[in-house]
């Protein structure tokens, strides 16, 4: 094992980083945007420092006016914009064939709430770079446990697909999961096995697996090759690069996602019956409830912001009971008296990563707009359709937020009925 810092001199052909260049090209609010932006030649660091596409300056107007990503070449295909569907983008894709494959690459993904989340698609797409380094003929394996609602495997990459379905793999099951893999491993022998480094479970299961073939993983690997890895090491200010094991623990952003091509997503079945542990030590209760504002702001999944449009402030908290959200607030809401310090949201209060971020009545202020910046999806409900933040926002709904939230109480609280009505007939 070898260490090496930015000061060593074998990474002298590295250029070095400028933050605040790179803060100004993640910020499109401020001033200099455009030109950082020009400047990189479509590419961008994000938060972690690692190199990715820029999607602010891939794509073409719209007739709106607004900038879409065309990731498929819709647009060069003569199709006009009420033909961009993704049944329209899986025809104009070039469909990838491995046909008998000589190897393969397992990637065991997360998969939270049924579907690949970005870092799932990051590995995917590190998978296909190690393919195009060795052998042709390999491929992409996605190995996931539990129920599954994504409906887009072709496009992120999934050559062959092992499901594990059954009850047993539900919830926390480490034990019944590591025997699986182990069968897999067995039958398949692959080159490498890919996870995830989270705390969703990926960290667990692969260090579990190197104990049991007695491999010696990488963690927190970020820079993969066929022969070389480099991982962050002492809380990221250093890193290490050896030689690429079989069982790598990766960050986010360890690659680009696979947008140009779709695949085939044929099963991949494993020849003997895979036996439940009956002596697992482990047992999963299943999910308990807790009070949603017990959960840190930093550590929330879904997140119910308030911000200067909230008048009727007993109904958000009771709409956030409802839908079991986190509450959040802008600063203008906290300074006004209406929520406490700790409940705002930016760069002046608490960086989040939900999920789910539902911003009620928030206009997005600079500082607010930084600190949703690693959300992963974010609802806008607001009178302004010019505002801020429903440009940042992936769903944006033009509407009195009250009128809104009045209505999502009660679809929470009827599904919430359902489904206590349905677990009573389920246990009669």
């Amino acid at each position: 094992m070898s260490h090496f810092s930015s000061k060593d001199s074998s990474l002298d052909n590295l250029l070095r980083r400028d933050p605040r260049t790179e803060w100004i090209a993640r910020n499109r609010l401020h001033p200099l945007h455009s030109n950082v932006v020009s400047a990189g030649q479509g590419e961008i660091r994000g938060p972690s420092g690692l190199l990715r596409k820029n999607p602010h300056v891939i794509g073409f107007i719209g007739p709106n006016g607004i900038k879409r990503i065309d990731r498929a070449n819709l647009s060069s295909a003569g199709l006009n914009s009420k033909k961009r569907t993704g049944e329209a983008k899986k025809t104009l894709l070039p469909l990838y064939i491995v046909e008998n494959p000589d190897a393969y690459i397992m990637v065991v993904a997360d998969m939270i709430g049924g579907r690949l989340t970005s870092h799932d698609k990051d590995i995917l797409g590190l998978a296909h770079q190690l393919v195009a380094e060795g052998n042709q003929n390999t491929a992409v394996v996605l190995v996931c446990f539990g129920e599954s609602k994504e409906t887009q495997f072709d496009l992120a990459g999934v050559d062959r697909l092992i499901h594990l379905s059954a009850d047993e793999f539900e919830g926390f099951a480490p034990e019944v999961r590591v025997a699986a893999l182990i069968q897999i491993e067995t039958q398949y022998r692959p080159e490498h096995w890919l996870f995830p480094d989270s705390v969703h479970g990926g960290s667990d299961l692969a260090s579990r697996l190197a104990a049991k073939l007695g491999e010696r993983p990488a963690a927190q690997a970020w820079q993969v090759t066929a022969s070389t890895t480099v991982s962050r090491g002492a809380s990221g200010s250093q890193d290490i690069r050896r030689e690429t094991p079989r069982i790598l623990m990766l960050m986010e952003e360890c690659a680009n996602a696979i947008e140009d091509t779709r695949h085939q997503v044929l099963p991949l079945d494993l020849s003997e019956e895979f036996i439940v542990l009956s002596d697992s030590r482990l047992l999963d209760k299943g999910q308990i409830e807790v009070d949603s504002n017990a959960v840190p702001l930093a550590e929330a999944e879904f997140i119910l912001s308030a911000g200067n449009g909230i008048h009727n402030w007993d109904q958000f908290h009771s709409a956030a009971a409802a839908l079991g959200a986190t509450e959040g607030a802008s600063r203008v809401a906290v300074d006004d008296g209406f929520m406490p310090r700790s409940r705002q949201v930016g760069a002046s209060g608490t960086w989040v990563t939900a999920r789910v971020y539902l911003a009620v009545g928030i206009s997005g202020a600079i500082q607010h707009m930084q600190g949703i910046g690693q959300c992963d999806k974010v609802v806008a409900i607001n009178t302004d359709a010019g505002c801020d933040m429903v440009k940042r926002a992936d769903l944006a709904v033009i509407a009195d937020s009250e009128a809104i939230l009045e209505e999502l109480t009660k679809l929470a609280q009827q599904y919430s009925l359902s489904k206590s009505q349905e677990e009573k007939s389920d246990a009669a």
